[in-house]
């Protein structure tokens, strides 16, 4: 990978991220380093340490010991609550760094960040009210002597394996949850954006969580991340990424009976209906396919409109999409930053080029953009139509700024456009017909749908992936049991002795 140089005797002059392991700075085994860029300019960002199966080994390890140690393991459900919130504040007292920093690492607009850093807190809040709501039941049994009761336990040493187009947010929707249940982490950040999650790991040791409770280690999948996945003291893998990865993660823990939660890929569709309010429609077009460059697995790809407003909503997205303001990420006038590294940029037009190939015209964009001349990865919001729901550029994730426009004429006939995916992530809906949305939404095979607006999102509301687009449930409540497992206990209360098994009873 060309953004990426691995360097055993870098230079000195850009700062060093180390690992992040037992509650220390650890360099890596190996002594290999490797470069982060800016997207934005492709400068230097820092060195970050190139992780193998010795560091992950080393994280899993102070991971269990922390999993076993009376300060965690018998820390009351109640505390580690406190421990959570006070992890929350700290990411608000921090959130002006924290989102500089991941606006640096992967091109999304500093004002974006400031709005997910906004929210963020809450996840770690909400989850600190719910560690001492982690409960079992009593069961009624048969013989009233008797009692059987349930309770949830920790599951032990999670792995998470995170993605680079949200880093704190997608591992914030892992680690939460996972505290909260009373386990310790190993977090494998995608290699483009690792320092965020590095900052985080520094910020949950202030909050007061025990040594090694929560351990980064950076580095490449085919090293950290295969490492991590095959380490046997793991309980369990919490991956978000592409499907054909998250597959292989998925049969690797299999064979071995381990849980996994995977958030995979999605190509999601938005649908206007002839009744929809289509400036709102084509706001929500705009902002389920632009936003954050494309890069996010529940961006509306797939632009479904009824014939009788095809042509009105394609015009407003297409004259939106054209003045959309390209450039720095750090500047408030900037309305689409950069992809996150060039791999990815050059992903996004090749699959441009081959919607030309299958037949797809281009309405608007459809190149590379120099960002205003600081020559990073950037691409211009493009607007695909005369395209139909058989090519690849509409059945397979971009991952970028390119939207597909299809007309359709009943509600019948999207329902079978819209499903006709091996995705199922996320859906939106526009209309004013009270009795169609809930109609859709029940026929919609997604996840998550969205009527009369798209992308919200909380950690109170539970998500999950439908067919190719995952396993598992991620936020709100649904989720502590993603990283508990449930026993049953059963105690003889009768004082008198145990019967005799081969003596017959009356």
């Amino acid at each position: 990978m060309p953004e990426h140089t691995t360097s055993p005797s870098a230079p000195s002059s850009p700062t060093r991220r180390h690992h992040h392991i037992g509650g220390e700075q650890v360099e890596p085994a190996s002594g290999a380093w490797f470069e982060s860029h800016n997207p934005a300019t492709r400068a230097t960002l820092y060195l970050a340490a190139r992780g193998d199966a010795t560091d992950v080994d080393r994280a899993v390890r102070a991971a269990r010991t922390a999993f076993e140690d009376p300060r965690w393991r018998d820390l009351s459900q109640t505390r580690r609550g406190h421990l959570l919130r006070r992890l929350g504040d700290l990411v608000a007292e921090n959130a002006d760094e924290l989102a500089h920093t991941e606006s640096l690492d992967n091109g999304k607009l500093l004002r974006e960040m400031r709005g997910q850093l906004a929210s963020l807190p809450e996840y770690y809040w909400y989850y600190a009210g719910l560690a001492d709501k982690i409960q079992g039941d009593v069961i009624p049994t048969s013989d009233r002597t008797v009692l059987n009761y349930t309770m949830r336990e920790p599951l032990g040493v999670v792995g998470a394996i995170t993605p680079w187009n949200s880093p704190l947010t997608l591992t914030t929707s892992k680690l939460a949850p996972a505290l909260c249940a009373g386990n310790t982490m190993v977090i494998k950040p995608s290699e483009h954006t690792s320092a965020s999650v590095l900052r985080l790991a520094e910020l949950v040791e202030e909050a007061g969580f025990p040594p090694g409770t929560v351990n980064v280690v950076t580095g490449f999948g085919a090293e950290a991340g295969q490492a991590l996945v095959d380490h046997p003291d793991l309980a369990k893998i919490s991956f978000t990424g592409s499907t054909g990865t998250g597959s292989r993660i998925a049969a690797n823990v299999a064979a071995r009976f381990l849980g996994s939660t995977l958030e995979l890929g999605g190509k999601s569709p938005n649908i206007v209906f002839g009744d929809a309010d289509v400036d709102n429609a084509a706001m929500g077009v705009v902002a389920g396919i632009f936003a954050a460059a494309g890069q996010t697995c529940i961006a509306g790809s797939r632009v479904f409109a009824h014939r009788s407003v095809y042509d009105e909503l394609l015009e407003k997205v297409a004259a939106r999409a054209r003045t959309i303001k390209i450039g720095d990420p750090l500047d408030a006038a900037t309305e689409l930053g950069p992809l996150a590294f060039g791999d990815q940029r050059d992903k996004v037009a090749g699959y441009v080029d081959l919607g030309r190939s299958e037949g797809a015209r281009v309405l608007t964009g459809g190149r590379a953009s120099d960002g205003g001349g600081l020559g990073g990865y950037f691409y211009e919001p493009t607007v695909l139509v005369d395209v139909d729901n058989d090519m690849q550029v509409v059945r397979e994730e971009i991952f970028g700024p390119v939207a597909a426009v299809m007309p359709f004429d009943h509600e019948d006939e999207v329902v079978a456009l819209a499903n006709d995916t091996e995705y199922g992530l996320a859906a939106g809906v526009w209309t004013r017909d009270l009795g169609r949305a809930h109609r859709m939404a029940n026929r919609l095979d997604a996840g998550t749908i969205w009527v009369n607006t798209y992308r919200a999102m909380s950690p109170m509301s539970p998500r999950q992936g439908f067919k190719n687009s995952g396993v598992g449930v991620e936020h709100g409540q649904e989720t502590i049991k993603e990283y508990t497992r449930l026993k049953s206990v059963w105690i003889n209360t009768s004082s008198e002795p145990v019967a005799d098994p081969f003596v017959m009873r009356s």
